[in-house]
């Protein structure tokens, strides 16, 4: 989220998140904004937490968001909400992810919603076969999604 996005929209996030009793982390700039919330550490970065709390830091656009998921990102799934197709774009091609999607719930990324069936393991290993390996255990898939708001 960039700083001009974040003044607009982060004090009325917070509060819906607030009403969920959802613990925000944040960079300095965001606490800036929201003074009330716990200062985000190095490790809040890399952490997938099995908890209602959230890590909120605020980039430069979209190519620090790209840096920041490079370098933080489980490259499982990420999104992008905006209304300009050219950093829709410039944020499928430059995030490394499985699933990538546009205006989209980032909820909307299982072997159901792809067509797959059931999901029976994840991986975001781009080279996963074991044994002998044919053409076909050469594939690698980026799942792209684009949307206008759709949520699961």
């Amino acid at each position: 989220m960039d700083a001009a996005c974040a003044e607009r929209l982060l004090p009325t996030i917070a509060q819906a998140f607030k009403a969920e009793n959802v613990t925000l982390r944040g960079c300095s700039e965001t606490r800036r904004l929201l003074p009330d919330i716990e200062l985000a550490m190095e490790e809040d970065w890399r952490t997938e937490y099995l908890a209602p709390i959230l890590a909120v830091r605020i980039v430069e656009g979209v190519d620090g968001a790209i840096r920041h998921i490079s370098a933080y990102g489980s490259g499982h799934t990420d999104g992008i909400v905006t209304d300009r197709l050219d950093w829709a774009d410039r944020f499928v091609q430059g995030v490394d992810s499985a699933s990538v999607l546009v205006n989209a719930s980032t909820r909307l990324s299982g072997g159901g919603d792809y067509g797959l069936g059931a999901v029976v393991g994840i991986s975001t290993d781009k080279l996963h076969a074991r044994g002998p390996v044919g053409p076909n255990d050469l594939t690698s898939y980026k799942w792209v999604a684009r949307g206008n708001g759709h949520l699961r």
